[in-house]
């Protein structure tokens, strides 16, 4: 037997590939599922099962993709969704082989209605492994306030008792032995404690997490729901895909791979009202872009700052990327559900700027030339556009928290004329915010480079914790 975990950073999601003689089968696949293909293939083996533990919000499986192309069943817990494809809805306690080894179905309510786990026991009939999906993570638990609303009794309150009751009477009775395999790590918005480390015993989790530890009822639904921010807007738009289904992973980078010529490009921006999407890293972007894209850099924590910032997951999208990782951009894309890229700019930025076109920048500062500025103006506009959390916990003096989660709310609170010097944490969330606001007419924005670390290394400014609610502008 083989059990293989596949784990994407940028999402903080774990895959499974489980295999025994001659027999696969895939738990939480990606959008992408040629590498799960090209994997049984090498070993010789046939994919049988595709195992959902319940449906995503925070990307989109590749359970559809995956089963048209191997002719593996989906199978899914117990759910009263109806089903855009063919699939196996399975009862609690129903088991799968695989080869010598047996799946075994837990129904497991709470972070979903639907949430399963999968019990796993080897070819000597030991229990050896669970696959815990959103239900158990390691150091945290689901967050319950993202169920799809059968009703309007389905409040994450009653969600949080569910799996309080899933989690004492369906998971912490079995063997201390077992190896928890979450479908999370760490960076997740799918639970708020999670651990960086992706596995660990049941036996430990019961000493370590939370929310393993003796409590009531009510004391468990109080802890869970205490913090909870709300979710990405795209979240719900994921579900209904991983519901519904999708089109083919191939015919989005099919449609997303048209290399567009400056003019192309500059048309299909002005027919289609595409959002101009700019994935450089942000300092590459501030010295030169195309003028009204935005820019949400790859290497960072791209996909949930795509959902974040474009709420509509059908948006059509024309990129901009270094050149040779379009496909990469496409695709990532495609893991959140936003299938609807229809070209990229051939030759990049360099291309637009070589054609003779139009072209903007952001002003960037180091925190050694605000220090400089606020020295000679005590009444300098700083823009802190870090979570509240992080803000609450130490900021710039006089600087006014403007979260990036919150930016089409408090757009209005913003004046124009004004000048404003924004930072995040690094950079990355800071150059977001600037080219969003840039493309809305505020061109009164300007990036302080290295962020919030750089402001405190710099020792020019004085910093104080957070002593009374946000301020509004």
């Amino acid at each position: 037997m083989k059990i293989e975990q596949i784990y994407t950073g940028c999402l903080a999601q774990g895959a499974y590939y489980i295999e025994s003689n001659g027999e696969a089968a895939i738990i939480d696949p990606l959008r992408e599922v040629d590498p799960y293909i090209q994997k049984a293939e090498r070993n010789g083996v046939k994919i049988k099962y595709v195992f959902e533990t319940h449906f995503h919000a925070d990307f989109v499986s590749g359970h559809k993709d995956l089963a048209a192309k191997t002719g593996a069943q989906i199978v899914f817990g117990p759910t009263e969704a109806k089903l855009g494809f063919e699939a196996v809805v399975a009862k609690d306690g129903e088991k799968f082989e695989i080869g010598g080894v047996k799946v075994q179905v837990i129904h497991t309510p709470g972070h979903t209605m639907e949430s399963s786990c999968y019990l796993l026991t080897n070819e000597e009939g030991k229990q050896e492994a669970i696959f815990t999906g959103d239900t158990l993570f390691i150091g945290d638990v689901g967050r319950p306030d993202l169920a799809q609303k059968v009703s309007e009794d389905l409040t994450q309150e009653k969600q949080a008792g569910h799996l309080y009751d899933s989690l004492r009477n369906k998971i912490m009775p079995l063997p201390d032995d077992l190896i928890v395999y979450p479908a999370h790590g760490a960076g997740s918005a799918c639970g708020k404690n999670m651990s960086k480390e992706t596995s660990d015993t049941l036996g430990n989790q019961k000493k370590t997490n939370y929310a393993l530890q003796e409590m009531s009822k009510e004391e468990f639904v109080e802890k869970l729901i205490n913090g909870l921010t709300p979710p990405p807007a795209y979240f719900p738009q994921n579900v209904m895909m991983n519901i519904q289904g999708y089109d083919s992973i191939d015919e989005v980078l099919k449609r997303g791979e048209q290399a567009l010529s400056p003019n192309e490009f500059e048309a299909a921006a002005n027919d289609t009202g595409a959002v101009m999407l700019d994935t450089r890293s942000p300092q590459v972007f501030a010295k030169g872009f195309v003028p009204n894209s935005i820019n949400i850099g790859i290497d960072g924590s791209f996909a949930v700052w795509v959902g974040t910032m474009i709420p509509d997951v059908k948006q059509e999208i024309l990129v901009i990327a270094e050149e040779g990782r379009e496909e990469e951009v496409i695709t990532r894309l495609a893991r959140v559900g936003y299938d609807h890229a229809i070209g990229y700019l051939k030759g990049g930025f360099e291309g637009w700027e070589q054609s003779g076109k139009e072209v903007d920048a952001i002003e960037s500062i180091s925190a050694d030339e605000l220090a400089d500025i606020k020295a000679k103006d005590s009444e300098v506009s700083i823009l802190d556009v870090r979570k509240s959390s992080e803000f609450e916990s130490e900021h710039v003096l006089g600087a006014v928290n403007d979260p990036l989660d919150y930016i089409n709310e408090n757009m209005d609170t913003l004046d124009k004329n004004q000048i404003y010097y924004v930072h995040c944490a690094g950079g990355y969330r800071s150059m977001v915010f600037a080219s969003i606001m840039r493309a809305r007419g505020f061109e009164n924005m300007i990036d302080v480079n290295g962020g919030f670390k750089s402001i405190k290394e710099s020792g020019k400014f004085e910093l104080t914790e957070f002593v009374c609610p946000t301020t509004k502008l």
